[in-house]
């Protein structure tokens, strides 16, 4: 990692799923705001079906199609900004969504952002995060290892990861609803669906 913390781009230009997993336990930054990353979902290209990028390339989706490590950020429903992570070589369409985080610093920003809530309920879920952060789709397109704007960061080795479906992709075969693609951190309540989480497969060999 760099001398700064911030991330490098090789970091990103790799299969989806590497990067989503490795996302976890890495900070967030924006301005006084830093939140750990606790749960994320890999979406993989056009091939995945429950992705963006399964009917090619739009206006909304082309950070996506861009090489990995910008943001890619979507309105949902016309209501909630979602932070995505882009990953692998430019053109293959992959991303990773936040889904939940946990603060590290700007509690108090945080809390004024999000209507004075507390605990989980503050970011325990995509939009939620988007919202603590201040980010909006101006910020799509932008990379995230440059210094002065949204910035991912090293920090502490994670310990056990828990894996199970992606969440909202009824729409997806079956196939792709079934694969184990989202991950959090295991002993944190900072994760927006607890349900379907087990304990992630040790590799074999």
């Amino acid at each position: 990692m760099s001398p700064s913390g911030l991330i490098p781009p090789a970091f990103y230009l790799r299969p989806v799923v590497e990067v989503a997993r490795d996302l976890l336990g890495r900070e967030l930054c924006l301005g006084p705001v830093v939140l750990r990353i606790t749960e994320v979902e890999a979406y993989d290209g056009p091939g995945d079906s429950a992705s963006h990028c399964r009917s090619g390339r739009t206006p909304r989706n082309a950070p996506m199609w861009e090489a990995g490590g910008c943001a890619y950020v979507y309105l949902c429903y016309g209501l909630h900004h979602m932070l995505n992570i882009v990953t692998g070589p430019a053109g293959h369409g992959a991303a990773v969504l936040v889904r939940s985080c946990e603060p590290v610093r700007g509690l108090d920003q945080v809390r004024r952002r999000r209507g004075g809530l507390g605990g989980p309920a503050l970011l325990a879920g995509p939009g939620r995060v988007a919202q603590a952060l201040g980010v909006d789709r101006r910020f799509s397109g932008q990379p995230l290892f440059r210094a002065g704007g949204l910035e991912l960061r090293d920090a502490a080795a994670v310990g056990e990861r828990l894996c199970g479906p992606r969440v909202g992709v009824d729409y997806a075969t079956e196939a792709d609803r079934l694969l184990p693609w989202r991950f959090a951190l295991a002993g944190t309540p900072w994760v927006s669906r607890p349900r379907g989480l087990v304990p992630e497969p040790v590799p074999v060999g």
